[in-house]
């Protein structure tokens, strides 16, 4: 039989003050339904960090320089690239990550629209006009702000969204004016480099970005420096809080972890409601802080509805990720498909009813459903991060959003209704940072605030509210006494 030619693999440099780096081959990057080698990355260490932190700092004031139309037309510039390479990107992605293609072309089209959000809001960053005029004392006194770079920033980014998560990092940082170093998750480089690469072809002034794999050891001189005046985190909440707690006087905005929940009311659309919750639940593997974790289903209609989803999820498709009928995919490490089971198992023994799944095959689990877990078990008190939802009746409308209000997380919850008391009563009562009324929490548009409270996070992302972060206002105050 003929020898079989290897599978070429790619060498990725990371971005050093704007310029490609690569003299190791550190960082070996799987295909994670395959678990072939794909890729190897250079992997920065701490020399690389402080050169990069110097750099930005020696580029910020060439960053705030550039006129907004300059910044939008780099990130113009930017998105088009992203479009005209968007079947290599979600290639890369599929593979780096696990992602089902169908999902992975999804998140490229997000990356291509934040970019382009970004370069729109470029030039909306406005001020106020400040009357003054309170009082006799200040009668004469007129004020105005404006936004100005709050300077240098830290990114870090997590294995779930490569792009997206990036996107929503870098634009803002550039629409504010902002230089930058980021730490891509070491198991999904790719795509953060890729970004880079097309960054590096832009206007941005000499030094304005690093894009660094390295150890989360290393990483931590993006926190303690103090000339990276704001630290931006996405990851988990243990990981996120620890990190505030040693950033100094530094910024920090945390978009961490959830428990997210999802109410179906009595009068909800049930085929509708089926379809969606199918999808926010296992929607790349439960692999999202707003995958649908609990569901709280009205007792006029639970066993019904409780049947129709666990047909609908025993349909699920799961496997290869490259096949466009696949929804769930492979877990990122066969270290998380270990914990996922480890917490289904312990909330059997604790007295819960599993209704279907709990399937496994590599890293694959399939679409897992359960009943009576209780309150205290890992699946209903933790971030599960996985294909697995729990299911529970409630009688009250206010006895559900107690329920969900039962968590260390508040990130974004769903309710389907009609009624609008019901709308209201969750947006005035559900302790999260967004409500999604007729669809699951799962559901995100890049323009929107969003993030968390409690656990689940500090301050908002979504183009317009991340630029408010990487922004100061800025007062100037005139005495007009003689002038007008």
């Amino acid at each position: 039989m003929p020898n079989r030619q290897a599978k070429p693999i790619a060498h990725y440099p990371f971005y050093l003050a704007n310029q490609p780096v690569g003299p190791h081959a550190d960082l070996l990057v799987q295909d994670k339904f395959s678990g072939e080698t794909i890729a190897t990355v250079a992997m920065a260490n701490t020399t690389h960090i402080e050169r990069a932190i110097a750099a930005a700092v020696e580029a910020q004031a060439a960053m705030a320089a550039l006129a907004a139309d300059q910044r939008a037309q780099i990130l113009h510039f930017c998105a088009t690239q992203f479009f005209a390479r968007k079947t290599e990107f979600a290639k890369v992605l599929c593979q780096e990550a696990g992602k089902p293609i169908s999902a992975a072309e999804s998140e490229v089209t997000r990356l291509i629209d934040t970019f382009r959000l970004a370069a729109e809001e470029t030039t909306r960053m406005d001020g106020e006009y400040l009357p003054l005029a309170d009082s006799a004392r200040t009668r004469d006194y007129r004020g105005f702000t404006k936004r100005v770079p709050i300077g240098p920033c830290a990114l870090i980014t997590p294995f779930n969204f490569p792009l997206n998560l990036a996107a929503h990092k870098i634009a803002p940082a550039i629409a504010a004016g902002c230089t930058f170093v980021l730490k891509p998750a070491s198991l999904t480089p790719l795509g953060a480099l890729m970004i880079g690469e097309v960054l590096a072809q832009t206007e941005l002034p000499a030094g304005a970005f690093s894009i660094l794999p390295c150890t989360r050891q290393d990483a931590a001189l993006l926190n303690q420096d103090p000339r990276l005046k704001l630290l931006s985190f996405t990851g988990s909440a243990d990981v996120g809080w620890a990190l505030k707690a040693q950033a100094g006087k530094k910024a920090v905005v945390l978009e961490l972890g959830g428990n997210a929940a999802c109410i179906v009311d009595a009068d909800a659309d049930l085929d509708y409601a089926v379809a969606r919750l199918i999808f926010g639940t296992f929607y790349q593997a439960g692999q999202s802080c707003i995958s649908v974790q609990r569901i709280y289903i009205h007792q006029s209609l639970y066993g019904e509805f409780k049947n129709r989803l666990i047909n609908a999820a025993t349909q699920v498709a799961c496997g290869d990720p490259k096949l466009a009928s696949t929804l769930i995919g492979p877990l990122i490490s066969s270290q998380e498909a270990d914990r996922i089971q480890q917490w289904i198992n312990e909330a059997l023994q604790m007295g819960a009813t599993l209704l279907c799944g709990n399937q496994r095959q590599g890293n694959v689990i399939n679409a897992t459903l359960l009943e009576n877990v209780p309150p205290t078990a890992k699946l209903a008190a933790e971030e599960v991060f996985g294909p697995v939802a729990i299911l529970q009746p409630f009688e009250h409308f206010s006895e559900a959003i107690a329920q969900i209000n039962h968590s260390r997380y508040g990130l974004q919850a769903g309710v389907f209704t009609q009624r609008l008391s019901h709308t209201l009563a969750a947006w005035d009562g559900l302790e999260v940072g967004g409500v999604i009324i007729n669809d699951v929490p799962t559901w995100r548009a890049d323009s929107m605030p969003y993030g968390g409270v409690k656990d689940s996070g500090l301050g908002r992302e979504g183009v317009r509210d991340a630029i408010m972060h990487f922004t100061e206002k800025r007062l100037l105050v005139i005495n007009g006494a003689g002038l007008w």
